[in-house]
Order: C-alpha cells, then structure tokens, then sequence
C-alpha cells in the first residue's frame, strides 16, 4: 500500500510552454516516463502529439490530465478502471475538463482582484 504522506507531495507549477517532452513532464508530475507510457494505453483521454522518430509532446492540458489521474490513483486510492470511469463520467456528465476548471479558476480569481481593487479605491 502507498504511504499517503508519500503521495501528497506539493508539485512543481507548470511553466508557460506549449510542449512539454516526457522527461518534463515526469518532473512536473513527479512519475517516471514508463508510468506516462502505460497512462497513456489505459486512459484514452491522454494522447500527446508524436513526431518525428515517436517522440511524444505533450500540451499543458496533457500535463493537467495526468496530474488528475496521479491523483486519483495515488491519493484517493483508485484503481486504473475506476479512474478510468471516474474520468469518462466527468466527461459524460457534461463536468468540466482539467483545462477548464483552471481557466474558471482564473478567471474567478481576476475578478475577484477586480472587485478588491474597487473596494480599495
């Protein structure tokens, strides 16, 4: 059994790049590249760009989907299929993505330093 102190380990923030290679992203979600790999057969949501020789790329919103798999896996306790279904129901259920929960986060936070602007002027 993992130890939960072990998972809920603070991750990097992920640096304004459009392309990520699999080395970064094994950083910026702290997981190996063979962990990435295997992700990518079982949860079908995550498929980064491949060029030339195969090599994969992957976008923010990769990077964002993968730390929600970590979590779910490593910190709730699901199993691959449970994740799996947990992240096709969110899908199926009109949830929102990870690329968009973070793009409403900030929004909401902008306006509220509006708001606080207001009140301070």
């Amino acid at each position: 059994m993992l130890d939960p102190e072990s998972s809920r380990v603070e991750l990097p923030p992920i640096p304004g790049k459009r392309y990520f290679t699999i080395g970064e992203v094994a950083e910026l979600c702290q997981v190996k590249p063979h962990v990435l790999r295997y992700w990518e057969q079982e949860f079908p949501q995550l498929k980064p760009v491949k060029r030339r020789g195969n090599r994969r790329y992957y976008q923010r919103h990769d990077v964002e989907l993968i730390r929600q798999i970590r979590s779910l896996l490593y910190e709730q306790g699901f199993t691959i299929g449970g994740a799996r279904q947990r992240l096709e129901g969110e899908s199926e259920e009109g949830g929102l993505s990870p690329v968009d929960n973070a793009l409403m986060i900030k929004n909401l936070r902008q306006e509220l330093e509006e708001v606080l602007r207001l009140l301070e002027g």
